[in-house]
């Protein structure tokens, strides 16, 4: 059995690899330096440029954590992981924050969303095969869930996959999936069962996104990138091992990742310290520091994060055998808010230069946090959709009019 290292241990172990592979932001907050360095505001991967660099910078890191077991602190050591308690990788991901490192956006679905559920629903040869070439970013993965036709009832899906010999044939269309134009697999639910109920009749597979007949088309973004795509399956075939779950039991599966999306979305892109000190650089930097509007609008801000957080970190640390429960809708909406809010304030003190670029550094920047918040409010589920799930299986309120 390895070990356990006292927190004090572990936290230095964590720094000297930290500063050895990276450079620290200017204080032990994390915070940047005005004018130096890339002026980037945003939430999500979806750069108009320089993705394919980001991305091999972002492969380094995680490729140097593993080599350091840093890629899983948390994880079972049969599949690389430290199976140390989980807060010592949640005090992992806050020295992270104090540093200039590669955007993990990249590689969270793959990670934070997509390894949970492999780890509950996999057999023992997808387990072995892919989680730790995942939490290595090896290999990065993408959600192939939502469909043109289906909208918000993702169980209205028409994406169909039939039984050939040892496997399955797979034909259909998926939109909004996220990285799927770098991503190596796909976790993708179809239609298995024509005569049951929605719900049922579902099944996930793990489909090669480079496999004959997958298709893919970026869709360019209001923010410049194109970080979603359209996936086209036609004639796809996939080898039964490649099956998540049992046949036609494909639902139980995508509430668990749905949840655990949910759950990486509210906890790891939230409002960190980072991102304050950089909205309080603007603030200071339009000479809007003295208006007490604009000073009780981030007081705010700051206390509605430190909120977020730890209700967030409540939320997980209660979760029953690991796996979140409907509760964590409200971490993914109360982060759209709190971005919104950060946003807002931005708008204020910038004036014209949020939406007309000077080329004057960090200030035109952050009009990509606020045209990138339309797809957080659809990703991980709707607003309208979360509203519904917290109302009706949290608070037990009776059911929306359908």
């Amino acid at each position: 059995m390895n070990r356990l290292p006292d927190e004090d241990e572990f936290h230095r172990e964590a720094v000297a690899f930290l500063d050895s592979y990276a450079t620290r932001r200017s204080d032990e907050t994390g915070q940047a330096v005005w004018g130096r360095g890339d002026d980037r505001v945003s939430v999500v991967a979806e750069r108009a440029e320089g993705e394919e660099e980001e991305i091999a910078r972002l492969k380094d890191y995680r490729a140097a954590l593993d080599r350091v077991r840093l890629a899983w602190i948390d994880g079972p050591a049969a599949y690389g992981g430290r199976e140390l308690p989980t807060h010592y990788s949640t005090g992992f991901r806050e020295l992270e924050s104090r540093y200039d490192l590669p955007d993990d956006g990249y590689t969270r679905f793959s990670v934070s969303t997509f390894c949970p559920a492999l780890l509950k629903h996999g057999s023992e040869f997808l387990k072995q095969t892919y989680l730790h070439r995942l939490r290595s970013a090896r290999l990065l993965a993408c959600q192939l869930f939502s469909e043109p036709g289906a909208g918000s009832d993702l169980a209205g899906l028409s994406t169909r996959a039939e039984r050939h010999g040892d496997g399955w044939i797979l034909n259909g269309q998926k939109v909004w999936s996220s990285g799927a134009h770098y991503s190596d697999l796909g976790l993708c639910i179809a239609r298995t069962n024509r005569d049951a109920p929605k719900h049922a009749g579902l099944s996930t597979f793990l489909v090669d996104m480079r496999a004959p007949g997958v298709e893919i088309r970026p869709i360019r973004q209001l923010t410049g990138g194109a970080s979603f795509d359209e996936v086209f399956l036609t004639d796809v075939y996939v080898p039964d091992d490649h099956r998540l779950g049992e046949v036609d039991q494909g639902w139980r599966v995508v509430v668990d990742v749905l949840l655990n999306e949910r759950g990486a979305i509210g906890l790891e892109s939230g409002i960190d310290e980072a991102l304050l000190f950089r909205l309080v650089d603007l603030v200071r930097h339009t000479g809007a520091a003295g208006d007490p509007r604009v000073r009780d609008a981030l007081a705010d801000l700051h206390i509605r994060s430190w909120a977020a957080r730890e209700t967030t970190t409540r939320l997980l640390a209660a979760a029953k055998g690991g796996v979140p429960g409907p509760e964590l809708a409200l971490s993914k909406l109360i982060l759209v808010d709190l971005l919104r809010r950060a946003g807002d304030i931005a708008s204020d003190v910038l004036g014209t230069a949020m939406i007309a670029d000077t080329g004057e550094w960090g200030t035109f920047a952050w009009s990509e946090l606020t045209l990138g918040l339309p797809g957080l409010r659809v990703g991980g589920g709707t607003d309208e959709i979360l509203r519904n799930a917290v109302g009706e299986r949290v608070l037990g309120l009776p059911k929306d009019a359908r």
